[in-house]
């Protein structure tokens, strides 16, 4: 076995998911991950927590769905094993990037909205979800495997202590904020000027650690839930969406709510996402990526969601970390991430104050405010 796949197990145990023996842990293991989830059912037996696995597979999803005529309803006994659980750990690394793309619309939200409870119930651990580097997930990126390998391997095996203090500079300035905007003036692309409230909510400093509100790895972005969303965002990056290839998209929000779209590929996977429910025409999420060890995109939400330089909004549901207790964000059975290329034309404001221009941040060198 690759030491750098121990490595990664130890991370995603001791750093990420902070797991402590005796707890009850579920290990849901995605095609092609075989490797790195026997370390990290080593690392497991080592700390003394409980092991229960799942096998989470795109194709037996297909299978069910296509196969499924009646109502959809949740298992029972799924929801019984993660409110008894106290981690959740999804290693994903699939074989066919695209095997639900001939998935009726239809038939993926009612599955996504009868599984609303099992949601829940598992974002009431502390999960978390990595990746394992596999060959389809080489090929979706362009890479050879043994340099998709490489890339890998250095966005998870990171400095997280560091980015942890850096990123917590913009956790304050967003915390301390009321509104904020974004803005891309390139001369190839539609104008994009958009507008958020963020008074009230609450910054996560995403260190890839459940200590930080985090749960995913690799990580490396602060986000936040805005509202009262007003404007137009263009979306550049390209990117694979319930299996369906989407291209330049453009949104139009008025009021909070998405108004109009378009996109010059995949428009019906962004109608499907919209058509869900109410709430997936709201945006649950803005997120700036800080991983500057990601310096590419990969066509995988994980990676590409935080790369320096890169904006994401999500249409759907809202975490609850960004929101006071007791008080709730949008609501969704979606949470779908679009992104912006911020490196070139473009500022990021909060209150009216440049944080960042072209990708560099007022604290870093070379930024012109």
């Amino acid at each position: 076995m690759d030491e750098r796949v121990r490595e990664h197990a130890d991370v995603l145990v001791g750093w990420s998911a902070r797991i402590e023996p005796g707890d009850d842990v579920v290990v849901d293991v995605g095609e092609g991950a075989h490797d790195l989830a026997v370390a990290v059912a080593a690392r497991l037996g080592e700390v003394g927590a409980n092991l229960a696995v799942t096998y989470g597979s795109e194709e037996m999803t297909r299978a069910y769905l296509r196969a499924h005529d009646d109502e959809l309803t949740a298992s029972d006994g799924e929801l019984a094993l993660f409110e008894n659980a106290d981690v959740y750990l999804r290693l994903g690394g699939g074989r066919n990037t695209a095997a639900t793309a001939d998935v009726d619309a239809d038939a993926r939200a009612a599955y996504r909205r009868a599984r609303s409870e099992i949601r829940e119930a598992r974002m009431d651990t502390d999960w978390v979800s990595t990746v394992h580097p596999t060959r389809s997930l080489a090929q979706q990126a362009g890479m050879a495997y043994e340099e998709y390998q490489d890339f890998v391997y250095d966005a998870v095996l990171y400095d997280w202590e560091t980015l942890a203090e850096e990123m917590a500079r913009v956790k304050t300035r967003l915390d301390e904020g009321e509104t904020i905007r974004i803005v891309k003036e390139r001369d190839d692309q539609p104008r994009t000027d958009l507008t958020m409230s963020i008074a009230g909510r609450i910054a996560v400093n995403s260190a890839a650690s459940v200590a930080y509100d985090s749960h995913n790895l690799p990580s490396g972005e602060v986000f936040t839930a805005p509202y009262g969303t007003g404007g137009e965002v263009f979306f550049d990056v390209p990117m694979t969406i319930n299996g369906r290839r989407v291209r330049n998209v453009r949104v139009v929000f008025e009021d909070g709510e998405v108004v109009d779209f378009d996109a010059e590929q995949g428009e019906d996977a962004i109608e499907a996402v919209l058509d869900t429910d109410p709430g997936a025409r709201r945006l649950g999420e803005l997120g700036i990526g800080m991983n500057r060890s990601i310096d590419r995109f990969t066509d995988n939400i994980l990676f590409d969601e935080k790369m320096g330089d890169t904006v994401h909004l999500a249409l759907g549901r809202a975490y609850d970390s960004n929101v006071p207790e007791g008080e709730s964000g949008n609501e969704s059975a979606v949470h779908v991430d679009l992104l912006t290329d911020l490196s070139t034309a473009s500022r990021i404001e909060v209150d009216g104050e440049t944080i960042q221009r072209d990708g560099t941040f007022w604290f870093e060198d070379g930024f012109e405010g």
